[in-house]
């Protein structure tokens, strides 16, 4: 969806902008302006363009990385929306029913956070079934 860091950030950013005039969303920014929306902790940060652009976000520093946070909402999002893997849409309702939808995605986070380093550190695609094993096991 992103060409860059810097691209996505300024989604956010215009999506942040859009919601506060009432403006008209396309439909992937309703999408993220309903993750926006549901992370107040992150919606002064979006006030501070400047700031926001150039910010480092370190697990050293002990910084949450509030952009790969509401990414990986839209992630969990579009794969549950298209049920890929085969089966995450039924794990996702279960969870939700349980948790609530929006803590069963911080959960998801969990397994797709695993998934994704385990791709980048093997330089391969994400494991689907090492991944849906993970969401099974929540």
């Amino acid at each position: 969806m992103f060409q860059s860091r810097d691209e996505a950030r300024q989604t956010y950013l215009s999506v942040w902008q859009k919601m506060q005039s009432r403006s008209m969303l396309e439909p992937m920014e309703s999408i993220i302006a309903e993750v926006i929306g549901l992370h107040p902790e992150y919606q002064a940060l979006l006030d501070q363009k400047d700031q926001v652009m150039a910010q480092e976000y370190t697990p050293e520093g002990g910084q949450t990385n509030p952009f790969l946070h509401m990414g990986m909402h839209i992630a969990l999002r579009e794969q549950t929306s298209t049920d890929r893997p085969a089966g995450i849409q039924a794990i996702y309702q279960k969870l939700g029913k349980r948790l609530g939808l929006h803590e069963a995605e911080h959960a998801m986070m969990e397994c797709l956070g695993q998934a994704l380093w385990q791709a980048q550190r093997d330089n391969s695609v994400p494991d689907e079934a090492a991944y849906l094993e993970c969401l099974k096991g929540l």
